[in-house]
């Protein structure tokens, strides 16, 4: 077995319904040690952070050779497995993504299934072959790559309010019936609504956490497996950052609490 295989399997593991992975996003080496430090057993990248920090808007506006040389970075940095988040691909073609991501280091990914420039949901037949299509390159590579599929139904508020959990849950399925690990309805936050799509989909769930959202003890008895935080550290540090320059410019000193 190579180490990406071990990697690999290591993070399928993690992810445990009532004792949930909790991922606080990293965008640089830095962050992904910080993370490490702080006693979490694996990396998630967060896009639009790493976007970000490379001086690129999120929705897919970094060139794709920044993010995957971003990703290995950061999987180079740390000794525990790493999950990147890929946006829709990129545009790549599904061995060209899986070579991609396994050369840097990365054991798995993250799919969104609505376009990330025009922020519409693609049909759910193209969704599941693109998943089917990363799940048998990944194969063929000798890696069972962690796949976390995002459901973005409610992101995109789309359709009317009362049928989007049954969307979510629709699609979940399909996901998962074409390769999918773990699927992840990007915002759902009603935890009424987290306890049904937990069970009706029965597989592990990624929840994010935020402000509105079930804490992630909370989450962990609705048996959610997975707990991500997307950009919102990166959102943290930088606000704190701005509150600093703002204490120097003003002759302060920024390190009085």
């Amino acid at each position: 077995m190579t180490e990406l295989s071990r990697r690999a399997d290591a993070l399928r593991a993690l992810h445990r319904p009532g004792d949930p992975l909790i991922l606080p996003n990293a965008w640089d080496p830095g962050s992904a040690r910080a993370v490490v430090a702080a006693g979490f057993p694996a990396i998630a990248t967060s896009s639009g952070a790493v976007a970000e920090a490379l001086g690129h808007a999120d929705n897919e506006a970094t060139p794709v050779a920044e993010m995957v040389a971003a990703v290995g970075r950061i999987a180079a940095a740390v000794a525990v497995p790493v999950t990147a988040d890929l946006e829709r691909g990129y545009g790549l073609r599904p061995a060209e993504l899986v070579e991609r991501l396994l050369a840097a280091g990365a054991v798995g990914c993250n799919i969104e299934d609505s376009d990330p420039r025009t922020r519409v949901l693609v049909d759910v037949e193209e969704q599941a072959d693109l998943l089917a299509g990363i799940r048998a390159a990944a194969r063929a590579a000798g890696v069972e790559l962690v796949l976390n599929a995002r459901v973005d139904v409610h992101l995109r508020a789309y359709g009317p309010a009362e049928e989007r959990l049954a969307e979510a849950v629709s699609r979940a399925r399909r996901y998962l019936a074409a390769g999918a690990d773990s699927v992840y309805p990007i915002i759902l936050a009603d935890p009424a609504d987290i306890r049904s799509f937990v069970a009706e989909v029965d597989a592990p769930v990624n929840i994010m956490a935020r402000p509105g959202a079930p804490a992630p003890v909370e989450l962990a008895a609705l048996g959610v497996a997975r707990v991500s935080y997307g950009s919102g550290v990166y959102a943290a540090a930088r606000a704190r950052t701005v509150e600093l320059l703002a204490a120097i410019r003003a002759g302060d000193d920024p390190f009085v609490c």
